[in-house]
């Protein structure tokens, strides 16, 4: 599994991301379900640290966050 494919698995899975976008070293995310998200999980696949406020999540991943944003909306769509 790649890291895009860990991430939305790690969020919850596709159908639990309703926004995704990249912000310069963050994946800023909506969820639908926060208890869905598993931050273990999310920092397995390579995230630094993970911010949470309510359904708001941030997941940071370094330099690479427009490569990996680019590469989950692919997996959305």
């Amino acid at each position: 599994m790649d890291k895009a494919e860990a991430i939305i698995a790690a969020l919850g899975g596709a159908d639990n991301i309703d926004e995704i976008e990249p912000c310069a070293t963050r994946l800023r995310t909506v969820v639908s379900d926060a208890d869905l998200v598993n931050e273990a999980g999310l920092k397995a696949a390579g995230a630094f640290g993970v911010m949470r406020s309510g359904n708001v999540v941030q997941v940071v991943v370094g330099p690479e966050a427009d490569t990996i944003a680019s590469d989950i909306e692919d997996l959305l769509d």
